[in-house]
């Protein structure tokens, strides 16, 4: 997508995302059980200083991860034939 996460203050790239949320969601599976809650119990904030997450996409304000992630979910939802989506 070309956009940043940002974490804490700092930015990271989608692959560094990519890997701190897939940690996050193996260390947390046990506190969410569809895709809805992952984005608003692991990957919208900080289990550290409690802090949101936050996309930064090219010429646009910062958004709060967790509303980026809704998004971009039911974007894919809608595009995608119910039978290849997997939660």
């Amino acid at each position: 997508s070309g956009c940043k996460f940002v974490r804490n203050g700092k930015e990271h790239t989608a692959t560094e995302a990519a890997d701190h949320l897939q940690m996050k969601a193996r260390r947390g599976k046990r506190y969410y059980d569809t895709t809805e809650e992952f984005i608003d119990r692991i990957a919208s904030k900080s289990s550290w200083s409690g802090k949101p997450y936050l996309i930064q996409c090219t010429d646009s304000p910062a958004v709060k991860a967790g509303n980026w992630f809704t998004q971009v979910l039911a974007e894919y939802r809608a595009t995608t034939p119910v039978a290849d989506q997997a939660d």
